[in-house]
């Protein structure tokens, strides 16, 4: 069980061991409908490529899409890529535990080549690449893909509204009490993210997108300040 913020922090946030160890725990207590995001997007994957498709999932952290993905189809050619040690060791034990094909790529996203792929996805991921580059790396993603690609993306973001942007965080932050965090865990993980995490608005999200050449982009799924996107190259 997720108890990293339950001591005063020392350090930035991280995906440590720490971390790594109660991870999935972590995600389904902090992300808000998190199993049916994933379940949105792998079959937003199964409706939009081949069975033998080459499927990449940056920040793949402990497999859970991948995984998700293989019990669809054995055909996917899947590949996960994060640079957190600690996180692929967790994924390689489930990924064995399966007898799943998965490929995991331990590297940085930004840098690891992504050419040829049908599907790309990124969950809660993006926020985490520094805003100075992640035009340049979503246009990356853009040029990766093959004719009619996709990229599947999750993210949380902020409103340019200021009263309504206060109120979805306080309705998240209720939402995290009601998973049995207390104040003071919440409190220590908003400062460990502090600049760590850097949300855009969803226009902004969607311009960079537009930007990077994605023919269109849509928010497919969407609960207070967390969004899932689908865009078509």
């Amino acid at each position: 069980m997720d108890k990293v913020f339950s001591k005063p922090i020392k350090k930035q946030f991280e995906f440590d061991e720490s971390v790594a160890t109660v991870f999935d725990d972590m995600l389904e207590r902090s992300i808000p409908f998190y199993k049916d995001v994933i379940a949105l997007v792998c079959d937003l994957v199964e409706l939009h490529c081949k069975d033998d498709a080459k499927v990449i999932d940056l920040g793949c952290s402990t497999a859970n899409t991948l995984l998700n993905l293989y019990k669809k189809s054995h055909d996917y050619n899947l590949i996960g890529i994060d640079n957190s040690e600690a996180m692929l060791e967790n994924a390689s034990k489930k990924i064995n535990a399966y007898g799943a094909n998965i490929e995991l790529i331990n590297g940085d996203i930004t840098k690891v080549d992504l050419n040829g792929s049908d599907v790309i996805i990124a969950n809660y991921m993006l926020q985490f690449i520094r805003p100075l580059v992640r035009d340049t790396f979503v246009k990356k993603i853009y040029d990766s893909l093959e004719v009619d690609g996709v990229f599947i993306f999750s993210e949380k973001i902020i409103f340019e509204d200021k009263t309504l942007n206060k109120q979805m965080i306080d309705m998240y932050y209720e939402f995290k009490k009601k998973q049995g965090y207390s104040e003071f865990e919440i409190s220590q993980k908003r400062e460990a993210l502090e600049n760590v995490l850097v949300p855009y608005t969803e226009e902004e999200n969607k311009k960079m997108i537009l930007n990077a050449g994605f023919k269109s982009v849509e928010s497919l799924f969407k609960y207070g300040n967390f969004v899932t996107f689908l865009a078509k190259k």
